[in-house]
């Protein structure tokens, strides 16, 4: 007969119900980058003590990787905001460059799509102004949401470094239900470790393929795009993030694409939509073998977490799934 310990039990109906609070209260983000940081702080740890003190290689290795990020993060917010404030200063530039874009798509698509295009660059402020007059509520709520998520990724980030400082206590010094939670973390953290893993082996073969068509066989067809292979390389970083990454890169390498010709970016799109939704059974195939899951397991949590959460359910559903599976697999119940 199966048996369970009230500890245990209590502890599973507590961390799962912080797992699905996570949703509400819009926590993937901090609760990912905590993670991620959590297990950098693992892999970096043992190389450095190679060189240096082990009671001292956890917490350079801290120091190491928060300068790293906030390095990184510095550059890209830079960067980005150097860009708005340059191009806001020369709105006219801008302009000027959508309106070569309109003037090449009248050449090659057809009358009842033309007659939808700005014809000059005062109707094309007109229409920008009456776009963001009529969506303000939802510009400002993107705005919020994109605070929200950037202070809930840095909260997380010092959170996964604090719990990377701890030393895990002795098992022997502390109560049942608090060995039954650190049970939960660390079965958490290996589903976690697991999924990332397997994300690396999907943003490869991503990087590999769209490689492949933007090296190889768009310029078959006498099209070179600009900037291909920084947009080689954005793809390879953005796949490292479940979904959204791969959406991202593909909207920056459209946006590259439509200064060339309309065709071309609308060929590169439909090719990159179809790597896409690849991804969803490269999802289901690379992370079932990582944890021992047919891919119709994991299409099929896919598809509830997204029905039931949205696209955070969607980004969340093979790491709660793996977690899931090695609880069943704990328990021996499957």
């Amino acid at each position: 007969m199966f048996k369970i310990s009230k500890s245990t039990l209590v502890s599973l109906f507590l961390f799962f119900i912080g797992l699905l609070l996570i949703f509400p209260l819009h926590l993937l983000p901090c609760l990912l980058s905590g993670l991620l940081v959590f297990e950098l702080v693992n892999a970096i740890t043992p190389l450095l003590q190679k060189f240096i003190p082990v009671n001292k290689a956890r917490f350079f290795s801290v120091v190491l990787l928060g300068t790293s990020i906030v390095t990184i993060l510095s550059i890209f917010f830079f960067t980005v905001i150097s860009l708005i404030l340059h191009e806001i200063k020369n709105p006219e530039k801008v302009i000027q460059r959508f309106m070569l874009i309109f003037d090449k798509a009248r050449h090659q698509l057809p009358p009842s799509i033309v007659i939808y295009l700005p014809e000059s660059a005062d109707e094309f402020r007109q229409i920008i102004n009456e776009w963001v007059y009529s969506h303000i509520n939802e510009i400002q709520s993107f705005g919020r949401g994109a605070l929200h998520i950037f202070f809930t990724l840095l909260g997380g980030m010092i959170l996964g470094a604090i719990i990377a400082l701890q030393n895990i206590p002795d098992r022997k010094s502390i109560t049942p239900f608090t060995n039954a939670l650190l049970q939960r973390s660390i079965i958490f953290s290996k589903a976690f470790h697991n999924v990332v893993f397997a994300q690396l082996k999907i943003s490869l073969v991503n990087t590999i393929l769209s490689a492949i068509f933007l090296l190889l066989f768009v310029p078959l067809f006498n099209v070179y795009l600009p900037l291909t292979k920084t947009l080689i390389l954005i793809t390879f970083i953005m796949g490292l993030i479940p979904l959204i990454g791969n959406i991202i890169s593909n909207l920056l390498i459209f946006i590259v694409s439509l200064s060339v010709s309309i065709w071309s970016a609308v060929i590169i799109l439909t090719y990159l939509i179809a790597i896409h939704k690849l991804e969803y059974f490269l999802n289901a195939r690379i992370i079932g073998m990582r944890i021992n899951s047919n891919a119709w397991e994991l299409l099929f949590a896919m598809l509830f977490f997204d029905a039931a959460f949205g696209f955070s359910g969607l980004i969340a559903a093979p790491l709660y799934y793996a977690y899931l599976k090695s609880e069943l697999k704990n328990e021996k119940l499957i």
